[in-house]
């Protein structure tokens, strides 16, 4: 038997994998299961994975697989539908499943330029593109933006790599964007809204949240995977 706050995870990491195709961060799940510290995801985290429920994919930010669910919401999604679907069921042939994608489908997205995560850079427009797996991107359009700077380090973001970003306007605190700044500099940082105001928060300490009025800072996407060159 699971807690009941195990349970409440697994079903939403299952719920953001359907809906986005990756796992949501810490903040997300912290703020989902109103915890008060990142601390008690890590622990419920690591008690799903010791008993077989999640599993974590290695060298992937945020990268949580679901490998089973618990049987209460297995019989909950397949529970037996009322006598007349069940006629109607049975007279109808069973769709066959959709074939999964291959997992070494290539797709091209824009690449434009360096995203400050650190202080606030000029955006650049780049012309070219680059080839990313499609099982990296979920659905939607997106872009890519090689990364300038440190203070996204403890969400796993580190200079050089390349950002894969779901082009969005609009975003949930604690999912980290792309935010255009006076419509003129753009910064990669985790989104949070007080009242009138936007904070973009770094993850690193040696920086500071940024704070600005709402009108100022406009969402231009939301990171959906991560690229790494190794030299």
């Amino acid at each position: 038997m699971l807690t009941a706050k195990q349970h409440e995870l697994i079903r939403f990491i299952q719920q953001r994998l359907e809906e986005t195709g990756i796992s949501p961060s810490f903040e997300e799940m912290k703020e989902a299961l109103d915890l008060k510290s990142k601390s008690g995801v890590h622990r419920l985290i690591s008690a799903l994975e010791e008993r077989g429920f999640i599993r974590r994919l290695p060298n992937r930010a945020r990268a949580l697989e679901i490998v089973k669910l618990p049987e209460s919401a297995v019989s909950s999604a397949s529970a037996a539908p009322s006598a007349a679907n069940d006629a109607v069921s049975a007279a109808m042939p069973a769709k066959a499943p959709a074939p999964a994608a291959p997992a070494n489908d290539i797709i091209d997205v824009p690449l434009h330029g360096r995203i400050a995560a650190g202080a606030p850079i000029e955006a650049i427009e780049g012309q070219s593109s680059m080839p990313v797996p499609a099982a990296l991107l979920g659905p939607g359009e997106h872009y890519a933006l090689e990364v300038s700077g440190d203070s996204m380090i403890e969400a796993g973001i580190f200079d050089g790599d390349f950002a894969l970003v779901k082009r969005t306007e609009s975003a949930r605190d604690g999912e980290i964007v792309v935010a255009l700044v006076d419509n003129e500099e753009a910064t990669l940082k985790y989104l949070r809204k007080d009242g009138g105001r936007v904070i973009l928060d770094p993850a690193n300490g040696a920086y500071d949240p940024q704070v600005y009025e709402a009108h100022r800072v406009q969402v231009q996407g939301k990171l959906a995977g991560l690229l790494r060159r190794y030299h």
